[in-house]
């Protein structure tokens, strides 16, 4: 999301640098606003599906939101918080740069300010819409456990601890497990790359001068890296220039695995996912399996999901500002 198109900029090493985030200590429960706020589902569901008639690009933007919120802190909704003259906020950490559609999340929370003043925390209000986004997709819904709070602190320098698009398997098993995730866990919520984009930036280094022994990224199709190449020049003066994740870039399906087993993976870490024998059978599965697929991704986000979450914290007036 890592998630999820998870699109940094750092160097192979950052995985020294990841912090342990332990998985919920406080007990959520899918029936946690029924009585409190029984329309908040209704309200979320409704809010993005309006935004998402006009403009596409919010299901893949909520849902990258939901995976760069997750792995910083745990689910507490800090990627939502802006910059103070004080502290630069996750939002403006480099790899974040490029998220958007956060006009989608204050819109649902001034709905809910009014259905049921402060009671459904602006985390919540996140993880729902990212089960909703891939829902209205075509992908699987799920319960979503609920009853998170909403964190206070949120700064740009620890967004150092997003995975990059060039880990190998190693540093992203790495990664996944300091959040409490497991292998397969991986592999299935790299599925999330079936909604969205990545930029030039995030990839480009497979195309040229990859190595003094090859060019591109060996571990990529010749023709594919040549599309890319014609997409990412050099010097690259587009900014929004780059590639869909998959070839149905709104439809969450299991196409994403099918082009990485056809090494026609855009970031250097999906195609590492079936490059190395402890990913590649689970890869291999999902592509020949979308129901399988499906069900474990499922499982992934609630276990995702319940990263980090602690009873401690606020229910956020606005989520962009801590009461």
């Amino acid at each position: 999301m890592a998630v999820f198109a998870l699109q940094t900029i750092f160097s192979k090493a950052i995985f020294l640098l990841l912090i342990t985030i332990p998985l919920s200590k406080a007990i959520l429960s899918p029936h946690y606003y029924d009585q409190t706020c029984p329309q908040t589902e209704g309200i979320i569901l409704q809010t993005v599906r309006n935004a998402t008639v006009h403009d596409l690009k919010v299901p893949a933007r909520i849902l990258r939101m939901f995976f760069h919120d997750c792995f910083i802190r745990g689910c507490d909704a800090s990627v939502l918080l802006d910059s103070t003259p004080g502290n630069k906020a996750e939002k403006d950490g480099p790899p974040n740069l490029s998220l958007a559609s956060f006009y989608v999340i204050d819109d649902v929370k001034a709905k809910l300010e009014t259905a049921c003043p402060h009671t459904v925390s602006c985390a919540d209000i996140l993880a729902i819409a990212a089960r909703d986004v891939v829902a209205m997709s075509g992908g699987p819904y799920w319960d979503v456990l609920k009853g998170r709070k909403d964190g206070t602190v949120s700064k740009a320098n620890e967004t150092i601890n997003l995975p990059a698009p060039s880990f190998n398997v190693t540093q992203l098993i790495q990664s996944f497990a300091k959040r409490g995730l497991g292998v397969k866990d991986l592999v299935a919520l790299s599925g999330g790359h079936s909604l969205g984009f990545s930029h030039c930036s995030s990839f480009e280094a497979r195309l040229r001068n990859f190595s003094p022994l090859s060019n591109t990224d060996p571990s990529i199709n010749a023709e594919f890296a040549e599309n890319l190449r014609k997409k990412c020049l050099e010097p690259n003066k587009d900014r929004n220039a780059g590639q869909f994740l998959d070839s149905t870039s709104s439809i969450f399906d299991n196409d994403y695995y099918k082009r990485v087993i056809a090494r026609k993976g855009v970031l250097g870490s999906d195609q590492a996912l079936y490059g190395d024998y402890r990913t590649r059978w689970i890869v291999e599965s999902y592509a020949k399996d979308e129901s399988l697929f499906f069900r474990e991704f499922a499982a992934s986000m609630v276990r995702f999901g319940n990263v980090g979450v602690s009873e401690d914290g606020e229910v956020r007036v606005k989520c962009r500002v801590v009461n």
